[in-house]
């Protein structure tokens, strides 16, 4: 390596674009606008994803599915994450201090993801059937609360 090849990389010292500052510049006059039409007007600005009329791609793709608007949102978790705790006892408040619930108002459903080896009361407002049966194989509790 010689220091008087050094050279900064390439594109590294373009400076910004000075628009309609003369004709020596190559972008006099049009000011990069072109000729005429939409775009060359003062105070043009298309909304996203207009194509000059022509029927936009979001709109020519088919519409596929159906979103449920009364579906109910469930935050879910692991018993894996429960037995990290090491709590015995997990209230909605307690999970919510543990930063395993981060909505204050969300729903929890606990899934059977995991293993647990002490017996813990847990309170959440739906349990998954893998879930109950591993919390109560363990020697805990699955208790509902009302929603």
């Amino acid at each position: 390596m010689n220091l008087s090849k050094l050279r900064a990389p390439k594109n590294a010292n373009t400076g910004r674009k000075r628009i309609g500052r003369g004709m020596g510049s190559g972008m006099g006059k049009t000011s990069t606008r072109g000729h005429k039409g939409q775009g060359s007007r003062s105070g043009s600005s298309l909304m996203r994803g207009f194509e000059g009329g022509q029927m936009p791609l979001h709109r020519r793709m088919p519409k596929r599915g159906f979103t449920n608007i009364f579906r109910t949102e469930y935050t879910v978790l692991n018993l894996d994450r429960i037995a990290e705790t090491g709590e015995k006892d997990l209230t909605y408040d307690k999970l919510v201090a543990l930063r395993l619930v981060r909505k204050r108002d969300a729903l929890v459903k606990i899934l059977g993801v995991g293993e647990l080896k002490t017996a813990v009361t847990v309170y959440a407002h739906k349990f998954s059937k893998t879930a109950q049966e591993k919390i109560e194989k363990a020697g805990g509790k699955a208790v509902l609360i009302a929603e």
